[in-house]
Order: C-alpha cells, then structure tokens, then sequence
C-alpha cells in the first residue's frame, strides 16, 4: 500500500487548447481526478498545456520520451489515452507484423503498471470505410486518385486484424483496459476476465451555462419556434452528414449543423444547401465548453449520422443535457438505442427524415429514459470508477 496521494502520468498527444475529443476528454478526466485527490501530470505534445512534453504522431521517440518521463516522477500508475493516429499509426502495405505505432516499446519496458483507455475498435466493414471516398479522397487527377484508394484498400485488407492486435498487446502489456461500451469491450476482447472495465465517457453541461431554451437559442440566432436537432464535430467524412443536403427536413424541426476544422487531414466538406432549407449551418468554429453546453441546451435531440463509430463524445455529451439521439445503426449507437435513449436508422435520407418523426411520437418517453442516465456520466463518477479501478488492479 502506499500512504501518499495516487500518482498518475496520464498520457494523451492530443491536450487542450489543442482542439480534439480525445485531449477534451483527457483534460475534464485529470480535472476531476485532482479534485477527489489524485496527483496526476500529465504528457503530451508542445501544443498542449501538460506539464511534460515532447510527444507527437510524427515523432518516432515518442517511447523514449515516455520512459524519461516515468524514471524522472516515479508514478504508481501510467494511464495512456490510446487512438492509435495519435501515435503514429503506420499501416504496413506488405508485413501486417510490421504495422505499428511509435509507442510499442514504451509497453514492452515500462515497470509501473499501465492503464489503457481505449478510443477506437472496428468491425471489419467500418474499417473498410475509413480509407478514403468519393468525399475526401485526395485532390489530383482520376487515376491518381484511384490508384491511392486501392493501396488504401489493400493496407487496409492486409491490416484489419494487425490493427486489433496492437490494442490486444496493449492489454497485454499492461495492467488493466477501460472502454466506454459492451460494444468495444468485445472488440477488443480481455485476455482474462476483469482486463476490460466498462466506465462511461464522462459528460455533464459546463459550470454557469444553465439557462432557458429561449435565452440559449437567442444566443446563437436560432428559431424560436420548433425542434432543433444538432448535429455536431469536426469535419470529417466519417461524420457522414452528406446525407443531410438530400434530407427532407419534417415539419417541425430544424437541423443545425455546428462544426470544426479537422486539424490532422485537410478536406473539404462544406455542406452545400439552399437558402430555403430547414438546415442552418453556423459559423462558430470550434467551441468553448460553455458555449458548447448553451448549443445543448438550445436544442432537443442531437443526430448522428455516422458511417463509422466505435464511441461518441457528442452522442454522451447530449445525453448529459438531456438531449435524445438519432443516429446510424452501428453497433455502438444501437447498444444506447437499446436502452430507451434514441432511435438508430439506416444510413440514408429518408430513414433520418422518419427517425425525426418517430422520435417526436414518443419524446417524452426518451426524455424520461435520458434524464435516469445522464446520472451515471458526471465527472466526478467517472473519476471515482477510475480511482477505484487504480486501487483494485494496479495498486497493492
């Protein structure tokens, strides 16, 4: 046992004001750690605001510098924020044995006890749709492009299962994994009973942003009349919110669409509507977490109409101000569906159309199912189910 404060190296590349899920997640999960009392530092790139630097997805040192780092504070636990692009994730086209990330070696010789939380597991079809499309694929002439997006296709053929080892060797390697769903703790699939714990991705509505749904929408210009379902992120393919311009918005409701620049791949995904659409697509950029509650509590449901998932920051931080969701039928939104707190569709137009209807004839019945949940997302009981979890797996 140890008598002084639980010391922990949280590890994430990505940390605010870097803009990204993953660093927002990792800086609200070490903020309310050291609130209950844990000693936590963290590592990150120069962007970020750590107090240890020198990581990045370029950097092939990344290990080394994880491994001065852990000698220098000597912590009882290492927690590493795992998306594997984050660390340079390199898809061999030829040796699947030599797809790898730049943090391999830092699990194969670290002597403290590690805890993954794992942001990304996919099934064989999602992952054929992350490589490139008619949306994003690079600018260049048509066999150009063709040509990258059957390498795309062949490193991704090759990989699928070279990619589920690397998180199973992190599990391995380390002491115990977290994921946010029963989706992703059977992809990725424990070595042992207990390696895998399920602990929500926290959320709830930042501190001094209550107000009413009118104030909230006279903020941001928003119609005052109706429903508003918000859709939400970075611009990127995999968002798929291409099928809202062919979407027959029902009566009743308005989609707003509020995004960011994807600071890791350039695209272009400008949604093209008219003037007379029921879509409004606002200027603000990437928000703080204020303005981002007021935005929730402008709206009444949130929609997700993804082509790839394995977990959404979006979809719990709507739940957390009570918003029910629309999104695609993958496994992970579908396990949430199951529990009374949205609707999943198929990927298309008219399926999204419907699924605002159905979601109107029964919302109060949503809202009821949201508002028991969102209880289980605060910060400080996602912290407590990780401090518990350092205690009972990696601390003796």
């Amino acid at each position: 046992m140890i008598d002084s404060p639980i010391r922990i190296l949280m590890v994430s590349t990505e940390y605010p004001p870097m803009q990204g899920g993953v660093g927002r997640y990792t800086f609200n999960l070490t903020k309310e750690l050291r609130k209950i009392g844990l000693e936590v530092y963290v590592a990150c790139n120069e962007k970020g605001g750590g107090q240890f630097f020198g990581l990045a997805p370029t950097n092939i040192n990344n290990s080394d510098v994880l491994l001065r780092i852990v000698k220098k504070i000597q912590p009882h636990i290492v927690h590493v924020q795992y998306e594997p692009g984050l660390y340079g994730l390199v898809l061999d086209p030829i040796n699947p044995k030599k797809t790898s990330t730049n943090i391999e070696s830092f699990y194969d010789k670290c002597n403290v006890p590690i805890v993954t939380t794992f942001h990304s597991a996919y099934t064989i079809k999602q992952w054929f749709s992350l490589g490139p499309t008619k949306t994003n694929r690079r600018d260049g002439n048509a066999a150009k492009s063709m040509l990258y997006r059957v390498r795309d296709y062949w490193k991704r053929l090759l990989n699928y299962r070279a990619f589920h080892n690397l998180n199973k060797n992190k599990l391995r390697n380390g002491q115990s994994g977290i994921v946010f769903s029963c989706y992703m703790s059977k992809m990725i699939g424990g070595l042992a009973k207990g390696d895998i714990e399920i602990i929500y991705h926290g959320a709830q509505p930042a501190a001094f942003a209550r107000m009413t749904k009118k104030e909230a929408r006279a903020k941001f210009s928003l119609p005052q009349e109706g429903q508003i379902a918000l859709a939400l992120g970075f611009r990127t393919a995999t968002k798929g919110w291409d099928i809202l311009e062919e979407m027959k918005v029902p009566e009743g409701w308005t989609i707003v669409v509020s995004s960011s620049e994807n600071h890791y791949i350039k695209y272009d995904l400008r949604l093209r509507v008219g003037t007379d659409s029921k879509i409004i697509i606002l200027p603000n950029g990437f928000l703080s977490e204020f303005d981002l509650s007021v935005l929730f509590y402008a709206s009444d449901a949130i929609i997700l109409p993804y082509k790839v998932s394995s977990a959404s920051g979006v979809m719990f931080d709507g739940l957390a101000h009570g918003l029910p969701f629309l999104a695609t039928d993958l496994e992970f939104f579908r396990e949430f569906s199951a529990q009374g707190l949205g609707i999943t569709v198929r990927r298309n137009p008219l399926a999204f159309s419907k699924g605002l209807v159905d979601l109107t004839s029964n919302y109060a019945g949503f809202r009821e199912s949201v508002d028991i949940f969102k209880k289980k997302l605060s910060w400080n009981a996602v912290a407590i189910q990780h401090a518990n979890l350092y205690k009972r797996r990696c601390i003796s």
